[in-house]
């Protein structure tokens, strides 16, 4: 019965409101009854989200005990409590939630990513992996077999692979050696445990696997597949035998918690225990997915709509962390990173900062900003998580829930800042997640108080320079530039530089110029 049990799959919907797709009308369907043919029901293929949604709940319900809502939506009003001596809210959602150390990792093998399983030993980091695996179509041995363990002695070749001894003796050349390459590099879900104990050199072998997708032994190079990618790791803190290079930390693209088990669930353990059962060897077929579905998976993804309105709202919190005033003679060179390059310690760039409100700045609570890399990875697990959901445009809900996990080891927290001083922001200082959620309700906020969402005259600009420069005469070239000169004059009226003032600034020159270059190139005509 337990063997029935893990195999089983629910043929009920995983998602009653997503919308139906459209089909083309079919004659026959005139000689069909009300309720169609049952026949062709079960005989068609589920659609890849529904796939992809009956994966999840079975590892939630039944592979990962994991009966954590942490992701919630609603569809309504939901109830809610405050709970403790803290008073922290206490929400049971009126939508279908999720719970985050199931559904990032998904999500990272929908889209071919990284991701990083941080949490104590035993708490299922490493079956967690095992499972991705599972559902690539690999069998389970193959899996475990092809997953690297990180250990302090392991060399580049105990990772990517050895020459053959017979040709290291009678070679001539480097070209006439061969080399032995580790079965893993082949795999379509690659896996490596404890990956801060690995050697420092080792490292960097590793990180060329992971962001170039190739092998270098000797000169000879194997050409990885494109794959998912699960690490694991007893913290994310950089702990463990070796210090994690920053790039390597770099290369993840999102990190996920293996949150604590709740012990009213011990009867399923005791079920495990008694049966003798494994639930990554008793993988539903119906739910591996071949290499072509993966692909199908990553375009329909990638074709998921991000509204102007929800970009707007990334571009705005994004704003809010790079600028340091202090760190430059010039605004483009004004950033932290600028601070970092020349070794000048935070809290001094700080202390000579006296004239913004600490409180109000966001950027006043992280010590860097956000690069290229991670505001991608962003973009693409809001779509993922989107379509997930059986929607074709991401939600501001969307962006809000996923953003934490993929800026959760990239934006790095400021714990000298004023606002981590108040006694109501003192839990945010472990918890890395909800602060994150909450810088980001906080942008959203000074977003609408500033009126953004209808009052974006740089966004207006910028939309009518997108529609090209065909047909623009030379009165309306220097009528283009007075405005962008007006706009300029306001945003430095009030004399406080914020980070999405300084991005304005920088965009409304940017602007100037290629209107500027226009106008030259009219006179040359």
């Amino acid at each position: 019965m337990a063997f029935d049990f893990f195999r089983k799959i629910s043929r009920a919907p995983t998602n009653p409101r997503a919308v139906a797709r459209p089909r083309e009308f079919d004659v026959a369907d005139l000689y069909r009854g009300p309720a169609g043919d049952a026949g062709d029901a079960a005989a068609a293929p589920a659609q890849l989200d529904e796939k992809l949604r009956q994966a999840y709940f079975w590892i939630v319900n039944k592979a990962i005990i994991s009966p954590h809502y942490d992701i919630e939506y609603n569809d309504g009003p939901a109830q809610s409590w405050t709970v403790g001596d803290s008073r922290r809210p206490f929400v049971l959602p009126s939508g279908q939630s999720y719970s985050s150390y199931v559904l990032l990792p998904l999500l990272a093998f929908a889209t071919r990513r990284k991701c990083l399983f941080v949490g104590g030993p035993g708490r299922g980091k490493t079956a967690s992996a095992i499972l991705m695996g599972v559902l690539s179509g690999a069998p389970v041995r193959e899996v475990r077999r092809a997953m690297q363990h990180g250990h302090p002695q392991m060399t580049v070749a105990d990772l990517l692979g050895n020459p053959l001894p017979a040709d290291l003796v009678g070679a001539q050349d480097m070209a006439s050696i061969r080399i032995a390459w580790r079965s893993w590099l082949s795999m379509r879900v690659k896996i490596i445990d404890e990956y801060n104990r690995i050697p420092t050199r080792t490292q960097s072998a590793l990180l060329t696997v992971m962001g170039d997708n190739y092998a270098e032994v000797l000169n000879h190079v194997f050409e990885c597949p494109e794959s998912a990618w699960y690490l694991t790791a007893n913290d994310d803190q950089g702990g463990g035998t070796y210090p994690v290079i920053e790039a390597l930390r770099d290369r993840i693209d999102v990190v996920v918690q293996a949150l604590a088990f709740n012990p009213r669930f011990l009867e399923e353990l005791l079920v495990r225990v008694e049966e003798e059962v494994r639930p990554e060897e008793l993988v539903p077929p119906e739910l591996v997915f071949t290499e072509d579905e993966v692909d199908a998976m990553g375009r329909a993804i990638r074709a998921v709509e991000v509204p102007e309105g929800v970009r707007r709202r990334v571009e705005f919190f994004a704003s809010q962390f790079e600028f340091a005033e202090m760190a430059g003679a010039q605004l483009e060179t004004m950033t932290k990173d600028t601070a970092r390059l020349s070794g000048v310690a935070p809290h001094e760039l700080a202390a000579a900062d006296n004239g913004r409100d600490r409180m109000k700045d966001l950027g006043a609570q992280t010590q860097n900003g956000l690069s290229v890399r991670n505001l991608m990875t962003l973009l693409l697990f809001a779509k993922a998580l989107a379509w997930f959901r059986g929607n074709g445009q991401v939600e501001l809900d969307d962006l809000r829930q996923v953003l934490p996990f993929v800026l959760r080891d990239k934006l790095q927290p400021d714990p000298d800042a004023p606002f981590f001083a108040l006694p109501e922001n003192a839990a945010f200082r472990a918890d890395r997640i909800g602060w994150l959620r909450r810088l980001f309700d906080l942008s959203n906020d000074e977003f609408l108080r500033l009126d953004l969402e209808r009052d974006d005259a740089v966004g207006a600009m910028a939309q009518q320079f997108a529609q090209g420069l065909d047909g623009v005469s030379e009165r309306e070239t220097r009528a283009r530039l007075a405005r962008i000169e007006k706009l300029v004059a306001e945003r430095v009226k009030a004399r406080k530089l914020y980070g999405h003032l300084a991005d304005d600034l920088l965009k409304l020159k940017h602007l100037h110029q290629r209107y500027t270059n226009y106008l030259a190139w009219l006179r040359a005509r």
